[in-house]
């Protein structure tokens, strides 16, 4: 059997190479894994994170996933919607904060006032953003779930610019039977698992920026299953990733079933985490904030382990609450300015800089549709090692001086 040295050196995996990763627990172990993905991220990717600010604009469902605390069928759930005002004026507040990027995110619907509402407000938000700093105005992410081709066209068409849109619709798990029993039959407009790669593929052919994912430690799921996961995100050539892990939600309907322990689980996502990014290289890579439902410092355990993303929740605090796809969801009492300030440090002593003021398209997409990469964020440019031992459970922040990261909160970047 080969190293572990002579496997993370390797550009190409087998499926039993991707499990044998997947499948570690040692220390010291994870830990040359983590470098491993750290490094690659600095040499392909570069140094910097960029910044999704998350408005969750209304947590009205019409389906009925068992896993979801804003399902169809939680009565228990106080149901709200942002008005275009608020929802644009959140995107306004992320622009003038230089986030050069939003991520407009609800309950998955298809009627045509909602279609509207989300066309005007990405109309609106790409107009009102606008600035000295973003000149061509803020990019957008939308997490709406599976929409007919024309409703993905109409979105895509009010954005104007070609490149700025992205879409994340995670497939949640390759295992088709899995899949069956995260969306129960008998329900009008419930996904099946044709209908999700038809969607993805209908996305590509919009021309948005397709992302997808899935949920790691989920009942029933093994390391083989999570190999099929990433053997699909490379057939479906995705731009970027949104993974998380499995979390129990008392608002679903899968609390007999149970989640895996805090511990074990996090390691799972972590080598998930990694393992696609040598895998897949060049995407973009999210740390999602369910990480840190798991260990305080989650989120920057995954930028450890190769993410180059991180989503700060911009939601209007006051319903923030109400959406809560998994139990002990983090920040929902904090303002955005102390998210944004809390994680700007974080992220600096990750060995990271934060791209203000910038799109933060995927490289991968960037290749894949021949534009040109940003001089500022090339790979490599300011890359920061970590330290060795920077990277543990828990992190021991602070182990790379603020004096060796340069921060310039104040640059005029475009990262189109």
């Amino acid at each position: 059997m080969k190293t572990l040295d002579d496997l993370l050196r390797q550009e190409s995996f087998s499926d039993a190479d991707i499990i044998r990763l997947l499948g570690l627990t040692d220390p010291d172990d994870c830990e040359r894994l983590r470098r491993a993905a750290y490094d690659l991220t600095t040499r392909l990717v570069g140094d910097l994170v960029h910044y999704r600010g998350i408005l969750e604009f209304s947590n009205r469902c019409t389906l009925n996933c068992r896993y979801c605390g804003i399902r169809r069928d939680n009565r228990e759930l106080e149901r709200y919607d942002l008005s275009l005002e608020q929802l644009v004026e959140g995107a306004v507040w992320a622009a003038e904060n230089n986030y050069g990027s939003v991520c407009l995110q609800a309950g998955e619907r298809r009627d045509e006032p909602f279609v509207a509402f989300v066309e005007d407000g990405i109309r609106e938000i790409r107009a009102r953003t606008r600035s000295e700093r973003l000149p061509d105005g803020a990019s957008i992410t939308l997490s709406l779930g599976e929409q007919p081709l024309e409703t993905y066209e109409r979105w895509r068409a009010a954005a104007g610019e070609a490149d700025c849109m992205r879409y994340l619709l995670r497939m949640e798990t390759t295992n088709p039977e899995i899949f069956a029993r995260l969306h129960p039959d008998g329900f009008a407009h419930e996904k099946a698992y044709a209908s999700r790669i038809q969607a993805l593929e209908d996305l590509r052919t919009a021309g948005f920026q397709v992302g997808t994912g899935g949920m790691i430690g989920l009942p029933g799921q093994t390391l083989a299953d999570l190999c099929a996961d990433i053997r699909f995100y490379q057939r479906m050539d995705v731009d970027m990733l949104g993974m998380g892990p499995y979390i129990l939600s008392r608002g679903g309907d899968m609390l007999d079933e149970g989640m895996m322990a805090s511990g074990p689980l996090l390691q799972r996502a972590l080598n998930m985490l990694a393992v696609c990014r040598l895998v897949l290289r060049d995407v973009n890579i999210a740390a999602a904030t369910a990480l840190q439902a798991l260990a305080e410092d989650g989120r920057e355990q995954g930028i450890a382990h190769g993410c180059n993303i991180i989503m700060p929740n911009i939601t209007p605090r006051p319903v923030r609450k109400r959406y809560q796809l998994y139990d002990n969801k983090p920040c929902i009492d904090e303002e955005p300015t102390d998210c944004r300030a809390c994680l700007e440090g974080r992220i600096h002593r990750m060995g990271r800089r934060v791209g203000w003021n910038q799109w933060g398209c995927s490289r991968h997409f960037r290749r894949r549709m021949n534009l040109p990469i940003p001089v500022d964020s090339a790979p490599g440019r300011h890359g920061h090692a970590a330290d060795a031992g920077l990277i543990g459970i828990p992190i021991q922040l602070g182990s790379v001086s603020d004096a060796s990261v340069p921060m310039r909160n104040d640059a005029v970047r475009r990262d189109p």
